[in-house]
C-alpha cells in the first residue's frame, strides 16, 4: 500500500513539473504583450518548479530509494529549464536595450520633423495709398522702353542676318581659256615672250600650261592656257594687258573658251 502511495506520488510530482514547464513555455509564447510580463511568468514559473521540487523531494523521502532516482531526473530538467531561462533573461534585456535605442531615435526623428522654417512677415507697404498710380505709370513706361528696345534690337539681328545671307558666296564661276600670241616675225624670241606674258598677275588669273604651235612662213605662235574667275577677270581686259607687250606680241586671239 505504501509502494503504491509513493508511485502516486512520484506520479503526481512528475505531473506538476511536466505542468509547470508547459506553462512556462506558453507565457513564453505570449511574451509578445511586454517583457515586463514576460520577466514575472519566468519567476512564477521558476517559484512553482521550486514548490513543486520542494513537495517532490519530501515525498521521494518517504518513498525510499525509487524516489530518490526520480528526484534526480526532475533536477536535471531544472537545470536545463534554467539555463534557458537565463539564456531568455539574457535575450530579454538586449531587447530591451534595442527598444530604449529605437525609442531615442524615434523622440529624436520626431523633434527633428517638427522642427518648423519660419515664414518671413508679410511685407508692409511704407508708402501711402495714394501713391500707387503713379507707380504703376511709371512702371508702365519703363516696360514700353524695354519693348522698344527689344524691338531695334530684333530689327537690327534680321537686317544684320538678312546682309550675312546676301552675301554668301555662291559657288564660283571659272572659266578655262586657251590664247594664241603671235609674234610679229620669225626672229621673235618665243621664250622671252613667255616670260613677258606670264608676268601679268591679276586677282582670280592663273597661267597654265604652254606650247608652240606653227602659224605660217615658219613662224611659231604661242598657245598659252589660263584659268580665270568670270567675276574678277574679263577676258578683253587680258587680252589687251598681253597686246601691251608691243616688243614682242603683235596681237591675241581666243582659241578655246569653255567653262570650268
Amino acid at each position: 500500500m505504501a509502494l503504491e502511495l509513493a508511485h502516486e506520488n512520484i506520479w503526481f510530482d512528475k505531473w506538476r513539473v511536466d505542468d509547470a514547464e508547459r506553462q512556462f513555455h506558453e507565457n513564453k509564447s505570449l511574451a509578445g504583450s511586454g517583457l515586463g510580463s514576460l520577466a514575472s511568468q519566468i519567476a512564477k514559473a521558476r517559484q512553482e518548479i521550486q514548490n513543486s521540487l520542494v513537495s517532490g523531494g519530501r515525498t521521494g523521502g518517504a518513498a525510499g530509494v525509487g524516489g530518490g532516482a526520480v528526484t534526480a531526473d526532475i533536477l536535471n530538467r531544472i537545470t536545463k529549464l534554467e539555463d534557458h531561462n537565463t539564456s531568455l533573461l539574457k535575450s530579454v534585456s538586449t531587447l530591451e536595450k534595442q527598444l530604449i535605442e529605437v525609442t531615442k531615435r524615434l523622440s529624436s526623428m520626431e523633434c527633428g520633423g517638427k522642427t518648423t522654417v519660419p515664414t518671413p512677415a508679410p511685407a508692409t507697404k511704407s508708402e501711402p495709398m495714394e501713391d500707387d498710380d503713379d507707380d504703376i505709370d511709371l512702371f508702365g513706361s519703363d516696360d514700353e522702353e524695354e519693348e522698344e528696345q527689344a524691338a531695334k534690337v530684333r530689327e537690327e539681328r534680321l537686317k544684320a542676318y538678312a546682309e550675312k545671307k546676301a552675301k554668301k558666296p555662291g559657288p564660283i564661276a571659272k572659266s578655262s581659256v586657251l590664247l594664241d600670241c603671235k609674234p610679229w616675225d620669225d626672229e621673235t624670241d618665243m621664250s622671252v615672250m613667255e616670260k613677258e606674258i606670264r608676268k601679268i598677275e591679276m586677282d582670280g588669273l592663273v597661267w597654265g600650261a604652254a606650247k608652240l604651235m606653227p602659224l605660217a612662213f615658219g613662224i611659231m605662235k604661242l598657245s598659252i592656257l589660263c584659268t580665270v574667275e568670270d567675276e574678277k577677270v574679263s577676258i578683253d581686259d587680258l587680252s589687251e594687258k598681253i597686246q601691251e607687250i608691243e616688243d614682242y606680241v603683235q596681237s591675241v586671239d581666243i582659241a578655246a573658251f569653255n567653262k570650268v
